[in-house]
């Protein structure tokens, strides 16, 4: 599964459209709506985390382009502070992808940034707080 969070800004002549409907029964995804703002004869924008297939997602984006809906995604990726991290091992159960993980015999968490999707579920369980997002170049630590 693959999972991202993406900015989606619909032109006002497609707010009447279900859109975000067909992206499930279409292309079989499952979202999270973070923040969004929509107005009838205005242009709307969305935050959106998009769970699904890797396939499934990329055909649901060209949908969206097709429809005229702009889309740019909005993590770029996960950043482990290691001072602040002290091996609790909380981000291990709650990581999608195995990114994360506990190494035996020693249980010292290892970070795997080539199969992190940057979803931020690790964040939010950090008690630490050691785990960080990059927001489009910035990094942002999201509150639980």
């Amino acid at each position: 599964m693959n999972t991202r969070i993406y900015v989606l800004k619909f032109p006002k002549e497609v707010i009447d459209q279900p859109i975000i409907s067909n992206l499930v029964k279409k292309y079989d995804l499952e979202f999270n709506i973070l923040k969004a703002t929509i107005l009838l004869q205005q242009e709307g924008v969305m935050v959106l985390e998009f769970l699904g297939h890797k396939a499934n997602v990329k055909k649901g984006i060209a949908y969206l382009n097709e429809m005229g809906v702009t889309v740019k995604s909005m993590a770029g990726n996960i950043h482990r502070d290691d001072e602040k991290c002290y091996q609790c091992g909380a981000c291990t159960g709650v990581c999608p992808t195995g990114a994360l993980s506990l190494h035996r015999p020693d249980m010292a968490v290892l970070f795997d940034e080539e199969k992190c999707t940057a979803c931020g579920l690790c964040v939010s369980v950090c008690p630490a707080r050691a785990m960080e997002v990059s927001l489009n170049g910035s990094v942002a630590e999201l509150a639980a």
